[in-house]
């Protein structure tokens, strides 16, 4: 499990360098400073879940269960609620107004990322160190 994790958040860490890079230095004028701002935000939280995703690997020698669910449910939540916001914010360059379904993924990533961090909470109560 820990290898998964280790493997999955270098990854996620990857692409977030990249797509924070595309998002500052290839989107610049070409999509309006409120989807510019919709990007950024998709970044801030792949970041911050992708360390989150770090931190578990040093729990996941425990062989909890919440850390399973923790990094089942990070998971998720980037590629919903990051993954939909980075659509949401380059629809119009992509030329797919009918990409506004993705509007209610984004909540689910969201709660996607609150159960993630129940689940760490859980796996830290439960841990004997």
């Amino acid at each position: 499990m820990n290898k998964q994790i280790i493997l999955t958040a270098s990854f996620f860490g990857l692409l977030a360098v990249i797509l924070g890079a595309f998002g500052a230095h290839g989107l610049e004028g070409k999509i309006s400073e409120y989807h510019i701002g919709t990007w950024k935000t998709a970044n801030q939280y792949h970041f911050y879940h992708t360390f989150a995703m770090l931190f578990l690997s040093t729990f996941s020698r425990a062989k909890s269960q919440s850390i399973r669910v923790s990094f089942i449910f990070f998971t998720v939540g980037i590629l919903l609620f990051s993954g939909s916001l980075y659509l949401l914010s380059v629809r119009e360059l992509l030329g797919a107004s009918g990409l506004t379904i993705l509007g209610p993924v984004t909540p689910l990533g969201g709660v996607c990322f609150m159960v993630g961090w129940i689940g760490l909470f859980v796996a830290a109560l439960k841990n004997r160190a």
